[in-house]
C-alpha cells in the first residue's frame, strides 16, 4: 500500500530546502497551500520534524481577527553579536530590534492556566536582540496570511545581545534606537506593538500550554519589533542602541 504524504508533510517538503538553502521560490501548490490557520500551524509543526533542529525559541505578537502571530525559531539559527551570518536579499541585511525573554524554568502543559506571576518567575533573563528576517517565497506581499504564518512569519533567526534588567525591560514601551554606521548614527524612535513587552509572552504561553507544547528553559522569546524591519548594509561594523538599555555591535554577513 503506497503512503500518500499529507498536504502539511508536502508543503514542509518545499519549505524546509527553501529554508535551509536560503533560495525562494513561489506560492506553495494548491493542494497543499494552507487557508486556514490550523493548516498553516500543522505546516509549521511539518517543518520542525523535518528540519532536523530543537526549536530554540518563539517569535510571538498579540492575536488579532483571524490570526495568531507565532512560530518557532530554530536553535541552530540563533547567534552572539560580532559576524552575524544571515541570507541576505538585494544586498541587504533585514532585521528586527526586540528584546528576547530567556526562560530559565520548563513550563510544561498542564490543565489549568499559568499566572503571570508563575511566568515572570520563569524567566531567567532579558537580552537585546535583533530577529533576522527572510521570506522562503519570491513575493510575500501577495501571500495569504496562513501561507505567511505556515513559513514561520519570515523568520530566519535570531542575534542575542547583553543582558538588561528584567524590570526595566517590561517598562520599556517605547526605546529611543540609535543605528550606528561608521561616522553616521540614525536616530529611530521605537516603540512596542502591544505596548507591554510581557504581553504577547503571556499569551504565547497559554497559547502553547493549550496545544500540548509548552516552554522549555533556555528558549528565547520575541515579541515585536520596535521598529518594524531595518535594512541594513552587509561587511561593516554596525551598532545598534537600544534607548538606555544597551548597544549591539555586529557586522552582517551574507551566506553563500
Amino acid at each position: 500500500m503506497t503512503h500518500t504524504p499529507s498536504a502539511a508533510a508536502q508543503a514542509a517538503a518545499i519549505l524546509v530546502p527553501r529554508r535551509l538553502q536560503g533560495q525562494p521560490g513561489e506560492r506553495l501548490p494548491e493542494s497543499c497551500r494552507p487557508a486556514a490557520i490550523d493548516a498553516a500551524l500543522a505546516i509549521q509543526a511539518e517543518v520542525s520534524a523535518q528540519i532536523g533542529d530543537a526549536i530554540g525559541g518563539w517569535k510571538c505578537g498579540m492575536p488579532g481577527a483571524g490570526k495568531v502571530v507565532v512560530a518557532p525559531i530554530y536553535a541552530r539559527t540563533i547567534q552572539s553579536p560580532g559576524a552575524v551570518s544571515l541570507f541576505a536579499r538585494n544586498g541587504v541585511a533585514r532585521v528586527e530590534p526586540e528584546l528576547a525573554f530567556v526562560f530559565a524554568h520548563d513550563l510544561p502543559p498542564r490543565a489549568e492556566p499559568y499566572a503571570n506571576a508563575e511566568i515572570d518567575a520563569a524567566i531567567g533573563k532579558v537580552q537585546l536582540a535583533l530577529e533576522l528576517i527572510q521570506s522562503r517565497y519570491r513575493d510575500p506581499a501577495g501571500l495569504s496570511f496562513p501561507e505567511a504564518l505556515a513559513d514561520g512569519l519570515v523568520n530566519q533567526g535570531l542575534v542575542l545581545g547583553p543582558q538588561v534588567d528584567l524590570q526595566r525591560a517590561r517598562e520599556s514601551s517605547e526605546l529611543q534606537l540609535q543605528i550606528e554606521i561608521g561616522s553616521d548614527t540614525i536616530d529611530k524612535p521605537g516603540k512596542h506593538p502591544a505596548v507591554q513587552p510581557l504581553a504577547p509572552l503571556y499569551w504565547l504561553v497559554e497559547f502553547l500550554r493549550c496545544s500540548g507544547q509548552g516552554i522549555a528553559a533556555g528558549q528565547a522569546v520575541i515579541t515585536g519589533s520596535y521598529a518594524g524591519v531595518l535594512e541594513l548594509a552587509l561587511d561593516q561594523p554596525i551598532g545598534i542602541r537600544f534607548g538606555d538599555l544597551g548597544r549591539m555591535s555586529q557586522t552582517f554577513v551574507a551566506k553563500p
